[in-house]
């Protein structure tokens, strides 16, 4: 059985991941409409510790709850391969918190132009690495655990909410490639995409919680079952009474 500690990890995993709405209470001058997420934890940016410790804290809660739950379930096929998915997921979170860009070039036209000189440092050209393998993980993850649900019938929850988290994820994706062309909206269809991620931890902390929940009561060793009284049973004392008469 998965310890019942997991599903609270994976909601704080989601609600971590989800902190780029802090953005506007603590940096509300950073572009929402075409500033990446990532831009948020760039070295340069107030409050950037904030933002680079929540992907932190979500990487490394999403890997101990992956972790309980190979140890407890097994899982093999599709499922196997969604569950994997979601530990490189934690683990280029964390990744993406240490490889902090150094400033926000879609914000500052002078960090951009650093950039195209390659006056910027290995972290923050690898932060992309970092940034896309997160989002691939996680698509990965919810494409197997999804096809593992409805083919298995064995996490309900999963397979209820999955196919929607699915679809819209998979529209986010596919307008990203028209948008970069024209430039525009980059930071809104990026903050949709990062969303449903975090939408996704929920419904794993959803699933984990009512597994939980559904988990039978077990009797104590040597303990008989209690026969309720009803359509074709007898009450106790209902033998001696026939007796007697």
């Amino acid at each position: 059985m998965v310890p019942a500690f997991a599903w609270l990890l994976a909601a704080l995993a989601g609600i971590a991941y989800a902190s780029w709405v802090l953005q506007f209470a603590v940096n509300p001058g950073l572009d929402p409409v075409n500033g990446y997420v990532s831009e948020l934890s760039a070295s340069d940016q107030p409050h950037h510790y904030l933002f680079a410790a929540c992907d932190f804290l979500s990487g490394l809660l999403t890997i101990i709850v992956v972790v309980a739950v190979l140890r407890a379930v097994r899982p093999r096929g599709c499922a196997l391969v969604g569950w994997l998915a979601l530990v490189v997921f934690g683990a280029f979170s964390i990744a993406d918190s240490l490889f902090a860009m150094d400033c926000a070039p879609n914000s500052d036209t002078t960090c951009a132009l650093r950039e195209r000189a390659g006056k910027v440092s290995f972290a923050h050209q690898f932060h992309s690495v970092t940034s896309t393998c997160v989002v691939t993980a996680g698509i990965v993850s919810l494409i197997a655990l999804t096809i593992a649900a409805r083919r298995h019938r064995r996490w309900p929850v999963i397979a209820r909410w999955s196919w929607l988290l699915l679809v819209l994820e998979t529209v986010a994706a596919a307008a990203t490639l028209p948008l970069m062309y024209f430039g525009v909206l980059l930071g809104v269809i990026e903050r949709v995409q990062v969303a449903m991620i975090s939408i996704w931890l929920f419904v794993i902390a959803g699933q984990l919680y009512t597994d939980r929940r559904r988990r039978p009561v077990s009797r104590a060793p040597g303990q008989a079952a209690v026969r309720a009284p009803g359509k074709g049973g007898r009450r106790p004392g209902a033998r001696e009474k026939a007796v007697r008469t």
